[in-house]
């Protein structure tokens, strides 16, 4: 892994976002998506470049890809894990992220009720 790959996958706010809400567990990336708002373009743009830098590790299942924090990248560089467990909720945008997070874990809804909109019928502001 190299630093500056690393730092530079790092610069960038809707990295950070997709961090924030993978700290604590595994997302699908239409997960991520509907918890961050963002087009599934978008967040594959990110996620491939968090996954070549080695932040993120993936694995599929059926149709599914899910994203997690890479504990080899981390160990390696563990400032990345200071950075989303102790800095990303000191701002108002990771607080928020994290608790639509909470709210769709808590709902129960599965990848297939997110692509036919229930999150963003219930949970959107």
């Amino acid at each position: 892994m190299d630093l500056i790959q690393v730092m530079k996958a790092l610069a960038d706010e809707t990295r950070i976002r997709i961090l924030n809400i993978l700290k604590d567990e595994e997302l699908c990336v239409c997960e991520i998506e509907a918890v961050l708002d963002i087009t599934q373009s978008n967040a594959s743009r990110h996620l491939n470049r968090l996954t070549n830098a080695k932040i993120l590790d993936n694995y599929k299942v059926g149709n599914y890809v899910y994203y997690k924090i890479d504990k080899d990248g981390i160990k390696e560089y563990p400032f990345i894990k200071e950075i989303i467990e102790e800095h990303t909720m000191k701002y108002a945008l990771y607080r928020k992220d994290y608790d639509r997070l909470k709210k769709y874990k808590k709902s129960g809804l599965s990848c297939d009720e997110l692509k036919e909109g229930y999150f963003f019928k219930n949970f959107k502001e």
